[in-house]
Parts: C-alpha cells; structure tokens; sequence
C-alpha cells in the first residue's frame, strides 16, 4: 500500500494537468472515503505553487470543486437511498449513530450545518448524507456548502503557500495545526453539548414545579 509521502513524491512528478485532476480527485474521494487525507493533499498542492510548480488559483479551484461535488455526491445518495438503508447497514465509515447525531443538529441548527460542514473534521461525510436523509434543498445546499470549501480551503491553501519551500516544515505545521484544531472542536462541542443538557435539565425541572404548582 502506497503511504502518504510516497503518494506526494508521485504526485509531484506528474504533469501539471494531472496533478490538478489528482488534487479534485483526491478532495472528492475523501468526502466518499474519509481517512483519505484530502486537506494534506491539498496544502501539498499550494507547496508546489509556492515552489513554481503549479498555479496557486488552479489549486484552489480544482481542490474546492472536488469538495463540493464529493459532498453532494453524498448528499444525493443519502436523499436517494434514504436513511433506512444507512442505519441498517452502519457503515465503518458512516455510522448509524453519527448520522442519528447529524440528523438532530440539523433540527436543532439547520442550513448552518452545511455552512460550517467543513470546519468540522470527522463528521463532513455525515453531515452531507444527513442532508440529503433530512431533504433540504439541494440549491441552497450547494450554495451554503461551496462557501464552507471555499473559505477552508483558502485558510490551508494559504498556510501551504506561505509556510515557505521545504515541505517537511509545511507537513510538520500542517498535522500539528490540525491536530490541535480537532481537539479544540472536541472540546467545544464537548461543553456545549453540557451546557445544552444542563439548560434542558432546568428546563424541565421549572416546567414540573409550574405543573405541581397548578394542581396544587
């Protein structure tokens, strides 16, 4: 099986029209197949524009539109096949309860899922087939998830472009920067989760003592 860094030594070997298709190629396919690093690919990408290899526009284009399609590659499928198909057959990749959760945020929270879809690592595929289950619009969905690509993707392209011409300083930045925003999404949604319980848990005991006070 070919590793990370060998697959980025290929890659910059291949003409530039090629590395372009692999970079939407490889931006799509991680929407279908999560642990394809898609976000390394990418900032790789931005490297090779900083070093001349590659224009930093077509980067930023060809890796956004893999993006945008993958998702609604997902999102089409979910509205197709229908949330049935999804719970029974709890995927490796796409649990059931994962796409049980995605499905109340979009109760509680809406269309801002989609907006914010690519700001949240680890639940993008979920979220786009819970879209799909939940039947939101699909031109407002499109719409919503083209600006989340597109302002993740300016924040990586940009990293990868200014981290300087030596690459194993831009992955090292890359898997730190990624690292630590994980746990910091982790973290607050951990809280806020709390919080919402905490809320809902006063909540109730205030609907219960106005109960009591009535039939008293």
């Amino acid at each position: 099986m070919i590793n990370s860094d060998t697959f980025l030594a290929l890659l910059h070997t291949l003409p530039k029209p090629l590395i372009y298709i692999t970079l939407g190629l490889s931006a799509f396919i991680e929407n279908i197949f999560p642990p394809i690093p898609g976000d390394t690919v990418m900032t790789f990408g931005a490297f090779l524009a900083a070093i001349g290899r590659l224009d930093l526009l077509g980067v930023y284009v060809s890796s956004t539109l893999g993006n945008l399609i993958g998702f609604m590659a997902l999102f089409w499928l979910g509205g197709y096949v229908g949330r049935r198909f999804f719970i029974e057959k709890d995927f490796w990749f796409f649990k059931a309860e994962n796409i049980i959760r995605a499905e109340r945020w979009f109760i509680r929270y809406g269309y801002f899922i989609i907006l914010i879809n690519r700001f949240l690592p680890g639940a993008r595929s979920v979220i786009s087939i819970a879209g799909g289950i939940s039947g939101l619009g699909t031109k407002k969905v499109m719409a919503l998830c083209l600006a989340s690509c597109a302002a993740w993707n300016l924040i990586w392209v940009f990293i990868g472009y200014s981290l300087g011409n030596k690459w194993s300083i831009v992955e090292s930045e890359i898997s730190s920067l990624l690292s630590r925003y994980s746990l910091t999404i982790l973290v607050l949604f951990g809280v806020s989760s709390l919080f919402l319980i905490i809320i809902r848990c006063f909540r109730n005991k205030k609907r219960s003592k106005m109960v009591f006070r009535h039939y008293s």
